[in-house]
């Protein structure tokens, strides 16, 4: 998989997250992320590509992120056009940061 995958341990939940990625990939931990209102936050950016920020993820979200990661590193500069398999996590998209 690729992609930088940083989250957000500051906020409750954060480590839990942190956590549960990591046994799938690795992954950053940032003391904060700024994104306080939506906790716990998660972002994934790659040299050249479109960078993107999450809030509101959990550990129940594992599964999405992975299949996201997957989707990222197949999109020629990031941008992914079509998230409807992501089901619950493309609902909590806080923004897409152009390249």
């Amino acid at each position: 998989m690729a992609g930088r995958v940083a989250v957000c341990i500051g906020c409750e939940g954060g480590t839990a997250l942190a956590d549960a990625l990591g046994t799938k990939m690795e992954v950053e931990r940032a003391h904060c992320m700024n994104a306080c209102a939506r906790p716990v936050c998660l972002s994934v950016r790659e040299e050249g590509k479109a960078a993107y920020l999450f809030g509101d993820v959990d550990p129940s979200l594992v599964g999405e992120v992975e299949m996201f990661l997957d989707l990222y590193d197949a999109a020629k500069k990031g941008i992914i056009t079509d998230a409807r398999d992501l089901e619950r996590l493309r609902f909590k998209l806080i923004g897409r940061i152009p390249a």
